[in-house]
């Protein structure tokens, strides 16, 4: 028997609502609040209407978000994953975590198609991220070559397998199924990138989701994953995998928002480089000094310099500053295909230029350092530097920043009405009977 995957099936099957904390749930509810308008502010970008098209072949019980469609529950959850990942806005666990929040639409799919209330998903989204940032912490995947999807999917399967409220016997099938057939390469994330970077961590959950199901179903998985011959640990070396439910606060909040729709590790350069108040005309050159995991992930490669798609785009930084300095301001709107080859920004692209410092390695994870050194072409110079962005948890997004943050995303596509509306609707999460209601707040009118 899998160790790890028994242990994660016993916790996972004797969680109950009460024994996550008030201040813990509440959490929860922002941040499926702060999904759900990530999500909707994406709902014409050329990813999701693909994947849309494609579920709209099938008829099911769980509603595509924002149309009056009912699709499979996993195949909801794929696409509905995909609207709350592409515009990059949904939290991270940085360095290399991924991002947690993947799990939420496809946990609220099958909710929605299982009856389930606002209470049973807040407890079941709020043991996906346990489950998520336990593995993310043990595993370190990213080193190996793998995607951090593999977290997401496990996760997913655990929230899941809770709100089907499944035997600790089938919680442990659904793990394994959720283990052994999702392992894939973090070659999503290197080189020019494709559509599949906002996919990705959707797709593992809907195989989480699609786990759980089956299990539910009596389907049977592998008796070892993990720990087992030819398992995950037998594949990349031993690792320690400690307690899921242990430490309930701690592994939720060491998520950290994002206040702006960027790649998280080029928050907090955006913010530092927008104190600098320098026409890009008068830039010499800009120095950028961060942690090896930025630089790694989006400050080295010639493709970092020349970036093609809208997914490269929000991971260059040197493309992100060069825009976020001819504008003047940052937007979400620099990565429309139209301006990436803005003279004005690929004039200032070479003029950028990333380097780690290892004193800022030092430093990370425990904080997202960055300093800009400014040349200007008279000779002047200014330097600013960044200890961590808004929405890290040393610097938290408060309730009224989050509601902001979801009235902008979710105006792009819903009146302010209905916005207010499900507003209410979200921040009342574990008073709601059924969590149906939200996907008729949510349908736009087009």
């Amino acid at each position: 028997m899998d160790k790890v995957l028994h242990r994660l099936a016993e916790e996972t099957a004797g969680l109950r609502h009460e024994d996550i904390t008030p201040e813990a749930r509440h959490d929860t509810v922002r941040r499926i609040l702060d999904t759900i308008g990530c999500a909707l502010a994406a709902f014409e970008a050329e990813p999701v209407r693909l994947a849309r098209a494609y579920a709209r072949r099938v008829q099911g019980g769980a509603h595509l978000l924002g149309t009056d469609h009912r699709t499979s529950e996993e195949l909801a959850g794929f696409v509905n994953g995909i609207m709350a990942r592409v515009m990059e806005g949904n939290d991270a666990y940085p360095g290399g975590g991924g991002h947690p929040s993947d799990s939420i639409l496809a946990i609220l799919a099958v909710a929605e198609a299982r009856g389930g209330s606002g209470r049973d998903t807040v407890t079941a989204v709020w043991l996906a991220y346990q489950v998520h940032f336990a593995l993310f912490r043990a595993l370190q995947l990213r080193d190996t070559g793998l995607d951090h999807v593999f977290y997401t999917a496990v996760a997913t399967a655990a929230g899941v397998a809770r709100l089907l409220d499944l035997s600790v016997e089938a919680t442990r099938h659904a793990l394994a199924l959720a283990a052994t057939a999702n392992l894939a390469l973090h070659a999503t994330r290197v080189g020019g990138l494709s559509m599949w970077k906002g996919g990705a961590g959707a797709n593992a959950a809907r195989n989480g989701s699609l786990a759980a199901l089956l299990a539910a179903e009596g389907m049977t998985g592998p008796e070892a994953p993990i720990d087992g011959h030819h398992g995950l640990l037998e594949l990349i070396g031993p690792r320690e995998i400690g307690g899921f439910v242990g430490q309930p606060d701690a592994m939720l909040t060491r998520a950290c928002y994002k206040f702006l729709l960027s790649e998280y590790h080029a928050q907090g350069p955006v913010m530092a480089a927008l104190s600098l108040k320098v026409a890009p005309e008068a830039i010499e050159r800009l120095d950028v000094f961060t942690y090896h995991f930025t630089w790694s992930e989006i400050g080295s490669g010639p493709e970092k310099w020349d970036p093609r798609t809208p997914e490269a785009a929000d991971h260059s930084l040197p493309y992100v500053l060069a825009a976020t300095l001819v504008d003047g301001a940052y937007s979400d709107a620099i990565y429309a295909q139209e301006r990436l080859k803005d003279p004005r920004i690929r004039a200032l692209m070479p003029r950028i230029f990333v380097q780690e410092d290892p004193a800022l390695t030092s430093i990370f994870p425990r904080a997202y350092p960055c300093r800009l050194v400014l040349t200007r072409r008279d000779g002047e110079r200014q330097e600013v530097t960044l200890d961590n962005p808004p929405g890290h948890p040393d610097q938290p997004l408060s309730d009224a920043q989050i509601s902001e943050k979801f009235r902008g995303l979710a105006r792009r596509v819903l009146p302010s009405e209905r916005v207010e509306a499900l507003l209410d609707w979200l921040w009342g999460l574990e008073a709601q009977g059924d969590v149906a209601a939200l996907f008729g707040l949510a349908q736009i009118d087009r």
